[in-house]
């Protein structure tokens, strides 16, 4: 048995880990896409690094994009196996997916249009509508801690990562001739102090562990802290400045969190009355499956959900979904804030409010998430003077805030915790991937001084033999 690691190999997005048994069989761990790289997205997320009609399952650990997002491709060229997550993943999966042949198809329309001027022949989207669709027909969803027989020897189980909603670590159980190895798959590593979501769960003991580091270098503020400066930076920006606080976020699960903690503000009485947009159909969507899965809650929620049955609901809150309705928010000129995809800032209607807003000194920018290194999101957090934005150079003058405490993603204590359920001497091997390499040898460092051994940062394309 081997394993490849395609993506998400010494940086964050792409996730892709390729698993061939001794028998032939293959099994895909997660099937993402490459994010934030401009042109050379294209051409990573068109070369998948295997033929999809070999793959015979697609084991997928959670619906965010950077791991599920190539999944609509892989049926284009003639995958027909069987995707195997939990049952929120599929809800989720089921409104991304078609969430992103949408933008494709609209950013191909674009594209070629520039093209058409330069003489050059028109593109084909990366996948369409109707690919996303048809691959929902291949997708078996589970409960967490239900074992399942996935192919003779073959045997695996979700249990609960808290990252968002339906996220899943993947407990492989490989039986070959009369080894077993037990492989987990920790896909991307939640809180321990989730405002909604259960806790990351222990997960059973591994020969072979995959695990993420995005943030294996740094460690997050408390959540009592980080309301608090959410709290200053609502304050400064709407009160003292009467200005737009404009709030990247991704559509699943940042966005949840935001709107939650900005609720218990108003439930404190605390906020100021302002007005809340949520500007993001998918956004808006994920919001109402979130709502139709409360086992996934954690304690405190349930119990807050008895007295009030909608935690994503208040006055002056508004949710979004149709064009017009957002451009009028750039006619607004009081205060208010707006929760807008994308978390990186490379796509979707966040990056019309920040094109309209950043050069105004009465605003603020509030980054609540990681960014990888080349997107617009980076370029702002770490201080561009200007940045240009649909081709159009901007002054940065608005007030740019960094909160990554509202991250999905645990910090490298959470994460070294929640691995900490093992027995270090029954580990064979541990694999970091879905992280920048700087900072996976940083966190490597701190697993060693953890006393977890046989540390390997893998690059694109290497193969192990397990």
């Amino acid at each position: 048995m081997k394993i490849q690691f395609l993506g998400a190999a010494r940086e964050v997005t792409g996730s892709k880990h390729l698993i061939t048994l001794d028998n032939g069989k293959k099994i895909l761990l997660d099937c993402g896409m490459f994010q934030g790289k401009g042109l050379e997205t294209h051409s990573q997320n068109e070369n998948l690094g295997f033929n999809p009609m070999e793959i015979d399952y697609l084991v997928l650990s959670h619906a965010h994009i950077d791991h599920s997002g190539c999944i609509p491709y892989m049926v284009k060229l003639g995958f027909d196996g069987m995707i195997l997550c939990t049952n929120a993943t599929r809800d989720l999966c089921s409104i991304m997916l078609t969430d992103s042949a949408r933008i494709q198809e609209h950013d191909t329309r674009t594209y070629n249009k520039k093209r058409a001027h330069q003489g050059l022949k028109p593109l084909e989207p990366f996948y369409k509508i109707e690919d996303a669709e048809q691959s929902l027909n291949y997708f078996v969803s589970i409960s967490y801690n239900n074992e399942f027989k996935l192919t003779d020897g073959v045997y695996v189980t979700f249990t609960d990562a808290g990252h968002i909603l339906g996220s899943a670590a993947v407990n492989i159980r490989i039986k070959e001739g009369a080894e077993e190895k037990r492989i987990c798959y920790t896909g991307d590593i939640g809180r321990s102090t989730n405002m909604i979501l259960k806790h990351p769960q222990p997960f059973p003991q591994a020969d072979f562990i995959i695990t993420e580091s995005t943030y294996g270098d740094r460690i997050h503020d408390n959540h009592i802290d980080s309301q608090k400066k959410l709290m200053e930076v609502i304050v400064d920006t709407c009160v003292k400045k009467k200005g737009k606080l404009i709030i990247p976020s991704f559509s699943v699960g940042r966005t949840q969190e935001i709107v939650y903690a900005i609720h218990q503000l108003v439930d404190k009485g605390w906020m100021p009355k302002i007005n809340v947009y949520v500007d993001s159909p998918l956004s808006v969507n994920a919001t109402n499956v979130m709502r139709l899965h409360p086992e996934c809650f954690n304690e405190d929620m349930l119990e807050r959900m008895e007295k009030d049955p909608d935690p994503f609901g208040f006055n002056n809150l508004y949710y979004l979904r149709s064009q017009e309705d957002s451009k009028r928010l750039n006619e607004i000129n009081e205060p208010c804030i707006i929760i807008s995809a994308s978390g990186m800032m490379e796509a979707g209607r966040v990056k019309h409010h920040i094109a309209n807003s950043i050069s105004n000194p009465k605003n603020t920018i509030l980054v609540v998430g990681y960014c990888a290194p080349s997107t617009l999101g980076a370029r702002i957090v770490r201080g561009d003077k200007s940045v240009s934005i649909f081709g159009v150079v901007h002054e940065v003058k608005a007030d740019i805030q960094i909160l990554e405490s509202y991250s999905a993603h645990g910090d490298y204590n959470e994460m070294i915790v929640f691995l900490s359920c093992q027995d270090k001497k029954k580990i064979k091997k541990i694999f970091v991937v879905h992280g920048e390499y700087e900072t996976q040898v940083a966190y490597r460092e701190k697993l060693m001084f953890n006393h977890f051994e046989h540390i390997e940062i893998p690059e694109k394309g290497q193969e192990f033999i397990l």
